[in-house]
């Protein structure tokens, strides 16, 4: 299956966010959802509207942020990548594309739930974020290698951040089968991870909290640029989002 979302949020005039593009493909099905007024950012949900991704799927979503706007993203539930075993019992790859920008003075929160990788699966991630000077982002992925009681399927995530034209992030992890000694100490060390970078015009000249630690497998440090990157790894999704909640605490960028 092949679909695309693509979101563009623009100011409305009122002191709002208006949303020109809101449309998307099965199984990318994309909803406005909370209240409209002055102040407050727009808020998408993501729906999924059918099962996936599947081996074979390829999937790619764009959004874009304009000046004067505010987005927050969400998901409605956690995105399991299944496999599609081919006829020679190796399964087809499934791809997710997501490519973001944001506008100088626009704000920008992607806070899906987490991508589950469940067994036999051959999935790939790919994500690319560009934020003008003087944008404002809230990014944050969370991975659970398996589902409950089974192996991890093959998972890889790629991620890049760019401000102001120059890379400040840029992330590879592989899981799964294919990646032997994923799960050991050097690595995860367990099933889920999770990361949350921070964007904020404000810490330019305030500068950005110092590297801090968040738990026994979960630490904050600042990025080139008025940026931080909080990372967390544990057994599960608890052990992994509790740190990263507790990171947003540090940035005065908060979710309305």
């Amino acid at each position: 299956m092949r679909a695309v979302a693509r979101i563009v949020a623009t100011p409305d005039g009122r002191g709002g966010t208006s949303l020109p593009t809101l449309a998307g493909e099965p199984p990318l099905l994309v909803r406005r959802t909370g209240t409209r007024q002055p102040g407050v950012p727009a808020d998408v949900h993501l729906v999924g509207g059918a099962a996936g991704p599947l081996g074979g799927d390829r999937l790619r979503i764009e959004i874009t942020v304009e000046a004067g706007a505010a987005l927050v993203m969400r998901t409605v539930a956690a995105s399991i990548a299944l496999p599609t075993p081919r006829a020679h019992g190796r399964p087809d790859t499934s791809l997710v594309e997501v490519h973001a920008r944001v506008a100088r003075g626009a704000l920008l929160h992607w806070l899906p739930e987490p991508l589950i990788g469940a067994a036999g699966c051959d999935h790939e991630a790919v994500t690319l974020v560009e934020v003008a000077d003087g944008g404002t982002l809230v990014w944050r992925d969370e991975l659970v290698c398996g589902r409950h009681g089974e192996e991890s399927g093959d998972v890889r995530l790629h991620t890049t951040v760019r401000y102001a034209g120059h890379t400040i992030y840029r992330h590879d992890l592989s899981v799964g089968p294919a990646a032997p000694g994923w799960s050991g100490p050097a690595v995860l060390g367990g099933r889920a991870t999770g990361s949350l970078i921070v964007i904020d015009p404000a810490w330019a000249d305030a500068g950005t909290p110092p590297a801090t630690t968040l738990g026994d497998t979960a630490a904050a440090m600042p990025l080139p640029g008025p940026a931080m990157l909080a990372t967390a790894v544990g057994e599960d999704l608890r052990a992994v989002r509790g740190p990263l909640d507790k990171a947003m605490q540090l940035t005065p960028v908060g979710v309305r």
